[in-house]
């Protein structure tokens, strides 16, 4: 099941919270001690900067799918959030020394050496997001597209009935977003079945893979499911979609909606689940999100926007679309599918 560890980070006792949830989570991923201790020391360093810089905020940490599918480990992610001033110089706040507050200046610069992937968002005056990876096995090559996401479970809760993996077979990177009923364990249950049998269909195309996971889901809540497919050298991409989940899609510069059906996958799938297929090039991107972020949010922006990490695009998404006066409503998951940059982070 989608076990997020949620610390809000609003004073000093908490930093521990912080080192302990990335201890936690790296034995889940399956870290070896070295890399275990990496982690506590990053999660140690965003939670010190949250209180630092903004104030406070959140830090997500969990155990994530590597970013091109490959691979059966997976990857632990820890996402520091705040509704903060933002970061007026981007480029020096990694340098080692820089400091707007009398310390060291160690922190991000140590995050970005010891994290196998690092990404930062500091928009002045809506607050910053930093996310890193560590992996538990080597990193394989990139595959023309990659993918990230956020998870926030409802009220802090252990479990998310969101969920999102991806898998890559037959030469095609396929995302998935998954909303199980309700939120808690059995909501929880069914997304995480949904997991399972994308890792068995996942040469199969979105509209097939969704007929796989019905049968897959019968005997759970069932769960609102989308389904996003890349093949990096035919340059397509395909959607298809059940239920309660929203798909934007960004192409020459404007987002555009990519439509689901209605229905429950493993409770009540439509006889037919029509595919959406358009070009896949370096400047599209797309993102998946469950009902838990507000009705009317507004996409992110910015000229490097499709290059951006896509863990780094979820978590803005979510900063922006909430505040810290107004949390979450339900379990909420942003996935997102972006083309491989010229040279991964």
């Amino acid at each position: 099941m989608a076990r997020v560890w949620d610390v809000p980070v609003h004073d000093s006792t908490r930093v521990r919270d912080a080192r302990v949830a990335a201890e936690e989570a790296a034995a889940l991923a399956g870290l070896d001690e070295s890399r275990t201790a990496a982690a506590a020391l990053i999660a140690t360093e965003l939670a010190t900067n949250l209180l630092k810089h903004a104030g406070g905020g959140q830090l997500l940490v969990e155990a994530v799918a590597p970013p091109t599918g490959q691979g059966a480990a997976p990857s632990l992610q820890i996402a520091a959030v705040d509704h903060g001033p933002g970061i007026a110089d981007m480029p020096a706040v990694l340098v080692d020394g820089f400091s707007t507050t009398g310390s060291l200046g160690a922190g991000l610069g140590t995050c970005r050496r010891l994290a196998d992937a690092f990404g930062l968002d500091g928009s002045p005056g809506r607050g910053t997001v930093a996310v890193a990876r560590l992996d538990a096995t080597p990193r394989v090559p990139a595959v023309g597209a990659r993918a990230g996401g956020i998870n926030v479970p409802f009220a802090g809760a252990a479990y998310s009935g969101d969920l999102w993996t991806c898998v890559h077979a037959a030469g095609r990177l396929t995302l998935m977003l998954a909303d199980g009923l309700g939120h808690g364990p059995e909501a929880a249950r069914a997304s995480t079945a949904a997991a399972e049998e994308l890792r068995r269909c996942a040469h199969l195309s979105p509209a097939e893979v969704l007929r796989s996971l019905d049968g897959a889901l019968r005997g759970t809540r069932g769960a609102a499911v989308a389904v996003a497919q890349v093949d990096p050298r035919a340059g397509r991409l395909r959607f298809a979609g059940v239920g309660n989940t929203g798909a934007r899609l960004y192409e020459g510069g404007v987002w555009r909606p990519l439509l689901s059906r209605p229905g429950i996958v493993g409770v009540h799938r439509p006889a037919t689940v029509p595919e959406t297929e358009v070009p896949w090039a370096a400047d599209r991107l797309l993102i998946l999100h469950t009902d838990g972020l507000p009705s009317r949010w507004v996409p992110p922006s910015g000229p490097g926007l499709p290059g951006a990490d896509p863990a780094v695009t979820a978590a803005v998404t979510v900063r922006d679309a909430g505040s810290s006066a107004r949390p979450v409503r339900d379990d909420t998951a942003v996935a997102v599918l972006s083309p491989d940059p010229p040279d991964l982070p």
